[in-house]
C-alpha cells in the first residue's frame, strides 16, 4: 500500500509526465501491417490471448514512421518476465539490471520485456555517479512511457487493433524533426549515459535536431561516459558507426565533445591532413555499403580508425632498433591494449583487425613466391581493401594497388611475368642439405633426404 502510494505521488510529481496517451489509428499514422515482423505479431497475439495487454515498442515504431526498415522489433507487456516464458516454448529470461525475456519464433528473436515502473528516486540501485545498476520494478503502461528516453522513442504499436499509443506527442516530433528527452535530461543522462550517444546516432540516423533542452548539458557531462562498462560502450559505438550515418555521427560527436577517449586520440588523428582523411573515407565507405545492402566488417573499420595509431608506435618502436615485424605486432598490442580500457573490442573482432594490419607490410613484397602465398589468404581482400583507403588517402603510392589488382586477376604466365627482383637481403635463404647417410647408419633414415 505504502508502495503504491509513494509511486503514485511520484508519478504524479515527474517531468514530463502526460495528461493522458493520444490514440492515433491507422489510417493517421500510415503504417503498414504487412511491415511488421510475423514474430513480432505472434508474441502481441499470444500475450493478449493469455489476457495480458502487449505491443510493438520504442525503435521499431519509430523506424517505420519515418520510412525505415527496422532492424529488430521489441515487444513491451503487463505479463512479469516468469508469465511470457510460461506462453512461449521457445524462451528464456535474460538481463540483471531489468530482466527481459527472449522468444524465438521460427528464426526470429524478438526482446519482450514487462513494463517498467516509476521509482522514487531514491529507490533505485545507482552507482556514486548516479547510474542506475539494478531495476527489476514493474508497472503501468503510461510510466514505462515516462521511463523511456526520447518521445520518439515512447510509441506503443497495437498489431491487432494497429493503433498507436502515444503519451508524449513523439509522433509530433518526428514529423516535426525534433529529438526530445523525456523528463530532465540532465537526470537522465546520470541515470544512463549512454543516452547521450544515442541522442547523436538518432539524430543523424533520422535527421532529428536534438532539442536544445537535451543537447546543452552533453559537453559538461561528456565525462560520465567514463563509468559506462567498456562492453556496452563498444555495443552503442558499433551501432553508431554501422548506423549507415557513420560520418554525420562522428562529425557530430565531435560538436558535442564526445569524441575524446571513445578512441584513443581520435580527435588528434582527426587533426592531422593524412589521418583525417583515411578516417573520413573509411566511414563514407562504411556508409555507402550500409545504404546499398552490402555487408560491412566491424573489424575492418576499427581496423581503419586505428590504424594511425597504429604506424605511430610502429614508427616509434623501429626507431628504437627494433626488428620491422616483431615491432609491429607489438605496436598492434599496444593500441588494441589502450582501447580495450574503454571499448570491449571482441576477441573475434580484434582478430580481425590484427589480419588485415599484418597484411599490409606483405603487400610490399612482390617478388619470389610471396605474392602466391598473399592471395590465398583468407582475409586478402579486406587487406587489399585496406591498402586501397591508405593509397586513396596519400599515405602510399596508388601503383601498388594497382599492381596487386592486376596480379589478382592475371593468369600464370603473366604472373610470373610481374614478380620483381628481389631486394637486397630480401632473397630466400637456402636450406641446408643434410649429408646422405650410408645404408645402415647408425639412427639415419636410409632414404633420401626431401628434395633430392
Amino acid at each position: 500500500m505504502i508502495r503504491k502510494l509513494l509511486r503514485k505521488v511520484f508519478r504524479r510529481a515527474a517531468p514530463g509526465a502526460s495528461d493522458g496517451p493520444a490514440l492515433i489509428p491507422a489510417q493517421s499514422h500510415g503504417i503498414n501491417l504487412d511491415e511488421v515482423s510475423y514474430a513480432a505479431k505472434k508474441v502481441c497475439t499470444v500475450l493478449q490471448e493469455g489476457g495480458y495487454q502487449a505491443f510493438v515498442v520504442g525503435g521499431a515504431v519509430r523506424d517505420l514512421l519515418a520510412k525505415q526498415l527496422p532492424k529488430d522489433f521489441d515487444v513491451a507487456t503487463s505479463a512479469t518476465p516468469e508469465e511470457v516464458k510460461r506462453l512461449f516454448r521457445r524462451a528464456r529470461i535474460i538481463g540483471r539490471r531489468f530482466k527481459i525475456v527472449h522468444v524465438m519464433i521460427g528464426q526470429e528473436l524478438i526482446e519482450v520485456s514487462t513494463f517498467r515502473a516509476m521509482v522514487e528516486a531514491d529507490a533505485a540501485e545507482k552507482d556514486e555517479h548516479g547510474r542506475i545498476l539494478r531495476d527489476n520494478e514493474y508497472g503501468s503502461q503510461e510510466e514505462d512511457a515516462l521511463r523511456r528516453d526520447f518521445t520518439v522513442n515512447a510509441l506503443y504499436y497495437d498489431p491487432t487493433t494497429q493503433n498507436i499509443i502515444d503519451y508524449h506527442h513523439g509522433v509530433a516530433d518526428l514529423q516535426q524533426k525534433t529529438l526530445r528527452m523525456i523528463g530532465d535530461p540532465k537526470v537522465r543522462y546520470r541515470e544512463d549515459p549512454v543516452r547521450m550517444l544515442r541522442a547523436v546516432r538518432l539524430g543523424a540516423k533520422l535527421g532529428l535536431t536534438i532539442d536544445p533542452a537535451a543537447s546543452r548539458p552533453i559537453r559538461e557531462m561528456a565525462e560520465l561516459m567514463d563509468n559506462v562498462p567498456a562492453a556496452r560502450l563498444f555495443d552503442e559505438m558499433l551501432k553508431l558507426l554501422l548506423s549507415g550515418h557513420a560520418v554525420k555521427c562522428l562529425k557530430q560527436l565531435r560538436e558535442e565533445g564526445l569524441h575524446h577517449g571513445l578512441l584513443p586520440l581520435l580527435d588528434v588523428i582527426l587533426e592531422q591532413p593524412m589521418g583525417e582523411r583515411f578516417v573520413w573515407l573509411s566511414l563514407e565507405n562504411t556508409d555507402e555499403r550500409v545504404s546499398q545492402g552490402k555487408p560491412v566488417s566491424p573489424g575492418f573499420l576499427f581496423a581503419t580508425l586505428l590504424w594511425h595509431e597504429v604506424l605511430v608506435t610502429w614508427e616509434a618502436r623501429k626507431a628504437k632498433d627494433e626488428h620491422a615485424h616483431p615491432a609491429l605486432f607489438a605496436a598492434m598490442d599496444d593500441v588494441l591494449g589502450t582501447q580495450g580500457e574503454k571499448l570491449a573490442i571482441t576477441r573475434r573482432i580484434a582478430g580481425d583487425i590484427k589480419d588485415i594490419w599484418a597484411l599490409q607490410p606483405r603487400f610490399e613484397k612482390r617478388s619470389g613466391k610471396a605474392p602466391f602465398r598473399l592471395l590465398e589468404q583468407p582475409r586478402y581482400r579486406a587487406g587489399w581493401d585496406f591498402l586501397r583507403l591508405r593509397a586513396l588517402s596519400g599515405e602510399i603510392d596508388m601503383e601498388l594497388v594497382e599492381w596487386w589488382e592486376q596480379f589478382a586477376h592475371a593468369g600464370g604466365n603473366e604472373r610470373e611475368s610481374m614478380l620483381t627482383a628481389p631486394a637486397a637481403g630480401e632473397g630466400r635463404k637456402r636450406r641446408r642439405r643434410r649429408k646422405r647417410r650410408p645404408a645402415g647408419g647408425d639412427g639415419g633414415n636410409s632414404g633420401t633426404s626431401a628434395g633430392e
